[in-house]
C-alpha cells in the first residue's frame, strides 16, 4: 500500500459522516469504507485485501475519530 492510497483512504474517513461510521458494524464499515473509495479510484482485488485489512486494524481509530467529531461539535 502505497502513501497516495494511504491518504485518500483517510481523506474518505473524514468525508464520512459520522453517523455511518458510528452506526454501522465492523463489517458494514469496512464495506461502506472500500465502496466510498473504489467511488474514487478503481482498486484492484490486492489493493482491496490489503486495505480492508488495514481498515479493520484501524476500526478502533476511525471510530474515535468520530466519536471526537462529535464532541466537538457539542
Amino acid at each position: 500500500m502505497n502513501a497516495t492510497m494511504l491518504r485518500q483512504l483517510w481523506s474518505t474517513v473524514e468525508e464520512t459522516q459520522t453517523q455511518t461510521l458510528r452506526s454501522l458494524d465492523d463489517t458494514s464499515l469496512v464495506e461502506q469504507l472500500l465502496e466510498n473509495l473504489q467511488q474514487k479510484r478503481p482498486l484492484a482485488g490486492d489493493d482491496l485485501e490489503e486495505l480492508a485489512s488495514y481498515i479493520r486494524s484501524h476500526l478502533i481509530l476511525i471510530r474515535e475519530l468520530a466519536e471526537g467529531r462529535v464532541r466537538s461539535m457539542a
